[in-house]
This record gives structure tokens, C-alpha cells and sequence, in this order.
């Protein structure tokens, strides 16, 4: 084993790793004057960013949840190394060659185990990519072909071809003095029924899942025998490991964060291939899930990618298919909304093409049009919950409108809030403006801001109910008599003239 890493090259590595530049992977930094950089905190959820990078003195901090150090900290508790891992990637990033005390260099030493799966990978990646120019890959070929790909952009996204034997993955790793069990924790192979090694993917075209900086920590792999449900599923991801944590992953992220930084703008698409179809059509900001919906975890990777912030307002695009899978799809990212601060919106084709099959049909423009014709989430997800409904029947049109005030209702906004309560109104077919405020803002299973007609700032506050005026206390002592004829009466107030 290598012993401790000299100090003197770890202060190489401090100098040489940029903090900007390896925080500039995770978390999309603006200036912030003075020369520090700033951006939304990658270890807790904030609408205002708070963490603050100093390139100057090579330190970060965030003043909401007090994280802070230096870059090889960053890089500990970001993707949970222990600091000589950290170190090393760190050394191989800045391209500095470590020393250990008691002997031996980052060349000839042992490294962290987490290299070891990222280099285990980038092996794997490149075995797939020269399959793929191998008579055997013709299955592959015809798929990216029939989808409008050519060469050039397979290898833009560095797809790859898994062959159908069933272990020439794992032969090929072994005699790169990889183990057994490394690649079985890494995802590549899994443990055959007689004790050998059998490759996870096979006969499959593969596309290499990145993390944001680049570095091959999965597969997703879809199947070329179609007519073979013996092969498996039709499409098959890395399971979870130690570097594949698909609720976190976003395919596609490395090669969009640029142009999303640019633009303030992410596409979420639904595969592979439509990511790389929005590309190749010019639409470059186009991520998308890794085997499983959107979650929680992909709006807070969204949101540093955006710096999605009160100061700094984007747009996120989801893109669904037209059917019924495509609108159930759209409700849950609609469950997400509440957790951004810049504008959601919903880009569905009416034919229900996705966007790859739409660049297909009718070509790059297509695509670019399908983005820009998008409608905000919340319209799209309330013209669902009306479609539900018979609007041909006073009791179809009511029963949609209580179904569809709670999602009315989450708004904070009061100016929009009033806005789709008007819509409402209108799509419904009540021409009744009043009745539809009322019966949105009354309902019970969601707060609602109060009634008040649109109007610049915010409404007056209430006024407060009257004090009522003390009595004053009963005079001591015998009553006076009452006046002559009989008790005062009060005085009744004049009656209005008409």
C-alpha cells in the first residue's frame, strides 16, 4: 500500500485545481462582485443563493447551511471521497503526479476505489465504441441511421455497441487487471450461475451516462433484438453503485450545462435519443432522466445548473409524449413546480410525436418550433384535469372547476393567481367572473389569497373591527328620579331620503 501523500504536493494540487473551475462542474457561479463568485448551495435546497466561491484565497462558504473550505473539500463532501481520494482526482484532474512517503507515485500506487470504477468505465466506454465499428454492431447502426444519426454524432455522445457474447466485457477488463469484484460493484458484470463473470449488457446499443464532469459512471443500454423478450427489457440501465445514483443523473447535463448557463434554459425530453435529437436540431440545453421520472433530486441538479434564483429568472421545458403515459408524466413534474423559482412550461407535439420521431418526420425546424411553442406548466396541467370532465353539462363544467381550484389555489402569486381564475372561468364557459373567484377561492382543500381585482401593489389590509368603547362605571349613591314624563327615550336616527 502507498503511504501518506507529501504535503508539498498537496499544495500543487491546491494551486493547480482552480476552486472556480472544479465548483464551476456542480454549481453554475455568476459574479458577485469583488472577484467571488456565487451560485446556489449544492448541499442544501435554497431559492436564493448563498454560497460564495473566493478564487482569490481558493475557499468557498455558504452562509445558509455554513459549508465551507477548500477545493479539496469541495470535492469530499460533494461526491463522499476520504481526502486522499480526493486528492488523487484532484491530481489526475490538474495532471500532477503524486508522491507517497515510504515510496512510490500515483503511477505504481494503489488508488481510491472510486478510480477504480471511474477508470474501469472509461474502459468499458471505449470497448463499446470500437464494437460499434464492427460487423456485429450492424443492428446498431441501423437503428441510429433509421432515427437520422449519422456517424459523427454517435460519436458526439459517444455511443457504443454491447456484443451479444456473454462475457467480452468482463475478459477484456480482467486482462486490464480489473477484478472480479470491481466490475460486478461497478455495474458492468453481474456473477454467472457456475461462478464466472457475464457481461450486464448485451447485444444492446449503449449511450454513456456522465456526471457533470465528465465522467462515464453508468450505461443505458437499449435492446436490438426486438423480437427477443428473452434478452431482457427493452431498456436497461447500470443498476444503483457506488457512482451511479440515477436520481441525481441527468443524460445529457455535461454536454448542456454550457448552453443552459448561456441561454437560462434547460429542455427536459424523456430518452436517449431525443436528447441527442434536440442537439443535432439546435436545441442544446435538452436533458433527460436516467430510467427513472423526475424527481426531487433532478430539480435541485436543474436549479444549480440555472442558478435558478429570484435574481436570475429562466425557463425550464418538459416535453412529454401526447398520450396518456405523456400527461401522467406532465402531472408529476407538476408536483415539482412548487420547487422552482423560474417559470415552468410544457412543450407537447399535437400528434404526439416525441422529439426525436419530430425531427424525423419534419426536420431540425420542427424541433426548435415544438420548444418555442411551449405553454406554462400549470395551463397545461389544468387543461388535463378539464378534459377529465363533461364541460357539456353545467354539473360536468362545476365538477371541473372544484377539481381544478386546488392546483389554482398553490399559486402564490395573486396576480396570476386571479389570471388563471379568470381562465378558468373562461374555458369553462361560466362568463361569470364573480362565481368562479368565489367558488376557487373558497375551496376547502387549498389555501387561496384573497379577492381583489388586479391592480398595481399589493392590497390594502383589512381594517380592524372597532374598539368597543369602556361603559362607564354606575354612578354610587341613590338613582336621580327619572324626568318628568315618564323615561327619555333614544332618539331614532333620520330616515334616508327616497
Amino acid at each position: 500500500m502507498a503511504g501518506r501523500i507529501r504535503d508539498a504536493d498537496i499544495a500543487v494540487v491546491r494551486d493547480r485545481a482552480r476552486i472556480e473551475d472544479v465548483i464551476g462542474e456542480y454549481v453554475q457561479l455568476r459574479p458577485a462582485g469583488g472577484g467571488n463568485l456565487r451560485g446556489l448551495c449544492p448541499f442544501h435546497d435554497e431559492k436564493t443563493p448563498s454560497f460564495n466561491v473566493k478564487p482569490s484565497t481558493g475557499v468557498y462558504y455558504c452562509f445558509g447551511c455554513q459549508a465551507g473550505g477548500d477545493v479539496i473539500g469541495f470535492v469530499r463532501s460533494i461526491d463522499g471521497l476520504t481526502f486522499p481520494e480526493a486528492v488523487e482526482r484532484l491530481a489526475r484532474r490538474a495532471g500532477v503526479t503524486l508522491t507517497y512517503e515510504g515510496g512510490g507515485t500515483t503511477s505504481r500506487s494503489v488508488t481510491s476505489q472510486r478510480q477504480r470504477l471511474l477508470d474501469a468505465h472509461r474502459a468499458a466506454a471505449q470497448f463499446y465504441v470500437e464494437k460499434l465499428h464492427t460487423p456485429a454492431a450492424r443492428a446498431g447502426w441501423d437503428f441510429l441511421t433509421a432515427r437520422g444519426f449519422d456517424a459523427e454524432v454517435a460519436a458526439h455522445f459517444g455511443v457504443g455497441y454491447a456484443p451479444s457474447g456473454w462475457d467480452e466485457l468482463s475478459r477484456h477488463l480482467l486482462a486490464r487487471r480489473y477484478t472480479a469484484e470491481e466490475l460486478v460493484l461497478a455495474g458492468l458484470a453481474k456473477q454467472g450461475g457456475r461462478g464466472g463473470l457475464i457481461d450486464r449488457f448485451r447485444h444492446r446499443l449503449l449511450w454513456p451516462i456522465r456526471d457533470l464532469s465528465g465522467e462515464v459512471v453508468g450505461f443505458g443500454g437499449r435492446r436490438l433484438a426486438d423480437d427477443d423478450e428473452k434478452a431482457g427489457p427493452k431498456y436497461l440501465n447500470t443498476p444503483e453503485t457506488p457512482l451511479f445514483k440515477k436520481a441525481n443523473l441527468l443524460y445529457g447535463a455535461d454536454l448542456a450545462r454550457r448552453e443552459i448557463a448561456k441561454r437560462y434554459q434547460v429542455v427536459v425530453v424523456e430518452g436517449y435519443t431525443d436528447v441527442m435529437a434536440c442537439h443535432v436540431a439546435g436545441v442544446a440545453t435538452a436533458v433527460a432522466a436516467c430510467g427513472t421520472a423526475f424527481g426531487s433530486e433532478h430539480v435541485a441538479v436543474v436549479r444549480r445548473l440555472l442558478m435558478d434564483s429570484d435574481a436570475q429568472r429562466g425557463e425550464v421545458i418538459f416535453t412529454f409524449d401526447g398520450d396518456a403515459a405523456g400527461q401522467k408524466a406532465a402531472m408529476r413534474a407538476f408536483e415539482h413546480e412548487e420547487r422552482f423559482v423560474t417559470q415552468t412550461y410544457v412543450a407537447v407535439e399535437p400528434s404526439g410525436l416525441d422529439p426525436c420521431d419530430l425531427r424525423l418526420v419534419h426536420g431540425d425546424a420542427a424541433v426548435r418550433e415544438l420548444v418555442a411553442s411551449r405553454v406554462p406548466l400549470l395551463e397545461f396541467a389544468l387543461r388535463g384535469v378539464l378534459a377529465r370532465h363533461d364541460l357539456n353539462s353545467t354539473e360536468g363544467r362545476l365538477a371541473a372547476l372544484d377539481a381544478a381550484a386546488p392546483l389554482v389555489n398553490r399559486l402564490k402569486d395573486r396576480g396570476l393567481w386571479h389570471r388563471y381564475a379568470v381562465n378558468l372561468d373562461r374555458w369553462l364557459g361560466f362568463l361569470d367572473e364573480g362565481f368562479v373567484l368565489r367558488r376557487v377561492a373558497e375551496h376547502p382543500s387549498a389555501p387561496a389569497p384573497p379577492l381583489h381585482p388586479p391592480g398595481p401593489g399589493p392590497p390594502p389590509p383589512p381594517r380592524p373591527p372597532p374598539r368597543p368603547r369602556p361603559r362607564p362605571p354606575p354612578p354610587r349613591g341613590p338613582r336621580p328620579p327619572p324626568p318628568p314624563g315618564g323615561p327619555a327615550r333614544r332618539a331614532r336616527p333620520p330616515r334616508p331620503p327616497g
